[in-house]
């Protein structure tokens, strides 16, 4: 039972009540500003890792003001861009907001659906289709035009900030890539990204029928075509560099007019690759910035008493390590670049808002796995795994005959799923319980595959409790998650990345992908390096519990309670 609480005196109660008064005074105050910076493949060592020779502005700015979760990781298994990115902004996995690959199998149409794909509304004023989901905009897929945040299936953090201050509140997402900008804005704010096709920011008609003004003012400034003709080099001397010696690396793609060594020319910018090799440089980052900046000052973000929420996601880091590897100079260079550009935009911010009136979260989508041939240099064995040669083997013809299934067995093999075909199972009066079983003994028995889990056994939870099993069902969603997850051994990916072969790439369960920092700035919040285990799913609860808002509607994360001012 709980004790008898003992008698106040008039002296008590006002001491009681002038303490309660001072703390709703407190609680009615929260940051002005919540900017949510996520950088795109930016993995947990990275910091720590490339920090030689960086300045105070940027992330020394943020780790001496701030609490730096040093051990955080995505709990769910397919650490891809848009899983990343949603599961940061709602608190939750994807199996429950619904995000759980880059690209899933339709079965309703019998084609590949690009997750924040709309027909319902195409994009603004754009000439034609831009997917913007691959590097080469010569191979780009021919997929529906028009964006929206529809397919995320619960609120994300600046909803529920918009919610609970009202319509006053501004909620804006800004990226190179409209995964990355779309996963932040949420249902009720507004996002923008960069279109390699039409060499500007664009947005789609879910947000707005025309371009505000200032849009075209940035654009007549130039920034974009200011790169063209000049040279992406190392900005430091030699002895802040790792990989100083190391800038010819033969398992480094190289890019039709890039090359893989220093100096990195940009084009000229009639050149039909010139903005997509903004994207894989530096210059994707410090564009995306510029842009941010000139929309918070038209917009008046953060300018008054109602607070307001602002997402950039930063994505050069990305590109930058497929191409390159996460080993190279030149990701080495980009991350140098991008500590001088993040020490712009704090400067920015803090003279139109105030750091002292902003709440400044970073965190990552993801981490990154090294590239196969930098592994193979240090004795680890690593390899890229063929699925369409796999699918071609000896057991799956076996598999056909057993089950009396023709040329159709497989409909589609969406990295990290195996759709099967359900009517050519049907017809031939097999169940999809038992070819979904024997399909996945058959690719576990593969080199490269460590574990091949069926959506029957995660529908009935008939998996074991272990790390891997517990991020693939995270990762599960009936309607749109495949008839088979496929885990990779460590150290083994598919080597595609948009229809280009890549140095590296991601998408993993294994702490390389998993890993990313999580940073909390502001106001109260202690200065610590923290290195218990956390979780993604801890952040928006978190900024939620700041800004006194509820969480997300799928939240299942938890406060960081070091984080709290």
């Amino acid at each position: 039972m709980l004790g008898r609480i003992p008698a106040l005196n008039a002296a008590g109660i006002a001491t009681l009540l002038l303490a309660t008064t001072a703390f709703a005074q407190e609680a009615e105050a929260p940051p002005k500003l919540v900017l949510q910076i996520t950088v795109d493949q930016l993995r947990g060592d990275m910091i720590d890792r490339f920090r030689a020779g960086l300045g105070k502005g940027g992330f020394n700015r943020l780790l001496k003001s701030g609490v730096h979760f040093a051990n955080a990781h995505h709990r769910h298994a397919n650490t891809e861009t848009i899983v990343g990115h949603t599961t940061l902004s709602t608190g939750t996995d994807p199996g429950i907001h619904g995000m759980v690959a880059n690209l899933w199998f339709d079965r309703g149409t019998g084609t590949t659906f690009y997750n924040v794909q709309d027909p319902d509304y195409p994009l603004v004023g754009a000439s034609g289709v831009d997917a913007d989901t691959e590097i080469d905009p010569t191979q780009r897929a021919a997929t529906t035009d028009g964006r929206s945040p529809r397919n995320i299936l619960t609120s994300t953090i600046g909803d529920e900030i918009r919610m609970h201050y009202g319509p006053d509140t501004k909620v804006f997402g800004v990226s190179v890539k409209d995964r990355g900008a779309i996963s932040f804005a949420g249902h009720s704010g507004q996002a923008y990204w960069f279109s390699k096709s039409e060499g500007r920011f664009v947005t789609s008609t879910f947000y707005r029928e025309d371009y505000p003004a200032w849009m075209s003012d940035w654009e007549i400034q130039g920034f974009v075509d200011s790169y063209a003709g000049s040279v992406w080099t190392p900005m430091l001397p030699a002895e802040n560099y790792l990989f100083w010696d190391k800038d010819d690396q033969p398992w480094e793609t190289d890019f039709p007019g890039f090359g893989r060594t220093f100096p990195h020319a940009y084009p000229m910018d009639d050149n039909r690759y010139y903005t997509t090799l903004l994207t894989l440089s530096p210059a994707g980052d410090e564009v995306t910035v510029d842009f941010a900046k000139a929309l918070m000052s038209a917009e008046a973000v953060g300018q008054d008493d109602v607070p307001d929420f602002m997402s950039v996601s930063l994505s050069s880091t990305d590109y930058v390590g497929h191409i390159f590897g996460p080993s190279s100079l030149e990701a080495e260079d980009n991350f140098k670049r991008l500590d001088q550009t993040l020490a712009d935009f704090l400067d920015f911010v803090d003279d139109s808002v105030g750091l002292d009136q902003t709440l400044v979260v970073l965190s990552s989508d993801h981490g990154a796995r090294e590239a196969p041939g930098y592994l193979n240099s240090l004795g680890i064995e690593a390899q890229s795994f063929e699925f369409e040669a796999a699918a071609k083997s000896a057991g799956f013809a076996r598999l056909k005959e057993r089950f009396g299934i023709g040329e159709a067995l497989l409909n589609s093999f969406t990295n990290p799923y195996v759709y099967l075909d359900r009517a050519a199972i049907e017809a031939a009066g097999a169940t999809l319980t038992e070819v979904e079983e024997a399909v996945a003994v058959e690719l576990q028995k593969m080199p490269g595959i460590a574990f091949a889990i069926t959506s029957s056994n995660l529908r009935r939870g008939a998996v074991p409790d272990t790390k891997i099993a517990r991020a693939v069902m995270a990762n599960f969603h009936a309607d749109r998650s495949g008839d088979i997850y496929v885990v990779f051994e460590p150290h083994w990916f598919v080597a595609e990345f948009d229809s280009l072969t890549v140095a590296s790439a991601h998408g993993s369960p294994w702490t390389y992908d998993t890993h990313v920092p999580v940073i909390f700035s502001g106001a109260g919040i202690v200065n610590a390096r923290v290195e218990r285990r956390i979780e993604t799913v801890d952040v928006a609860v978190t900024i939620a519990s700041i800004m006194r808002t509820k969480p997300p509607s799928g939240a299942v994360g938890l406060p960081l309670l070091e984080a709290l001012p």
